[in-house]
């Protein structure tokens, strides 16, 4: 690049859904290319963002029907870990965290590093809590596998199994969920977001209407926003109209943005 980065971005892929541990790893990180790509390709002399692919340190240990609460403690250690080699490879400078599935939820526990400036969870990977209340918690076993390290303080989560939101406090975070996931009740994430929120007003969150899990459908416009958040948030350039105003508003209107098709053809 010539120029030593002004921030970093980490995309932490999911845990993938078939072929056992190793396959579903692999799969899981090549669908995350396409988003790391167009990441480290937005950035511009003025300045330089450098952007890496998180792989996951342990995860061929994991199998479908392995503990998932640990699954996403170790993703989410790993994602710490990863901050930290930034920190240490080209010193103190703003990282945001984007992740898919369960690496959406290590976004988020591992965002109260002091390095990172914001988080973008896609599709998170929920479940009800283990007394059934919608309050979004960590999947519930056999949803499939995800990798970690098992180590470091993201290893944590909220009273009652509740996912933990006190870390996102001084921390932009964008949300986006697609309204047909059959893996993951989107109203999960509502409800977390919703939580976040009381806790950090720098909370935003999108709905992407007809989309499932992997939000396939909307892919560009889901690509679109997350750069937009991403460069905006670490670079100090202003935010699109449609997160100024979803970070703006309040709940639950800020929390159930829809994400309008053909997002990005036309950002400003």
């Amino acid at each position: 690049m010539g120029r030593a980065p002004h921030a970093a971005v980490l995309v932490l892929p999911g845990g993938g859904s078939s072929g056992g541990a190793r396959g579903g790893s692999v799969l899981a990180a090549a669908s995350a290319l396409p988003l790391a790509r167009r990441l480290g390709r937005a950035t511009s002399d003025d300045d330089p963002v450098v952007t890496h692919l998180v792989h996951y340190r342990n995860g061929r240990r994991h199998h479908p029907g392995a503990d998932a609460a640990r699954r996403t403690a170790d993703c989410a250690a790993d994602a710490e870990e990863a901050v930290a080699e930034v920190v240490r490879r080209y010193g103190d400078i703003p990282v945001c965290l984007v992740g898919t599935d369960v690496g959406a939820l290590a976004a988020l526990r591992a965002a109260g590093h002091e390095a990172v400036a914001s988080a973008v969870a896609l599709g998170p990977l929920l479940r009800t809590s283990p007394d059934g209340h919608r309050r979004g918690s960590v999947p519930a076993e056999g949803d499939g596998p995800a990798e970690g390290n098992g180590s470091g303080s993201a290893d944590r989560s909220g009273a009652g199994g509740e996912e933990p939101v006190q870390q996102l406090r001084g921390r932009d975070v964008l949300i986006v969920h697609g309204t047909n996931d059959t893996r993951c009740d989107p109203e999960l994430s509502f409800r977390l977001a919703e939580r976040a929120k009381k806790v950090n007003a720098r909370v935003c969150r999108f709905e992407v209407h007809t989309d499932g899990h992997g939000l396939r459908g909307y892919a560009a416009e889901v690509a679109a926003l997350t750069e937009d958040f991403a460069l905006g948030t670490l670079c100090g350039r202003d935010l699109c109209r449609p997160l100024t105003d979803a970070l703006a508003a309040p709940p639950p209107l800020g929390l159930r943005m829809p994400l309008a098709s053909g997002f990005g053809k036309n950002l400003r």
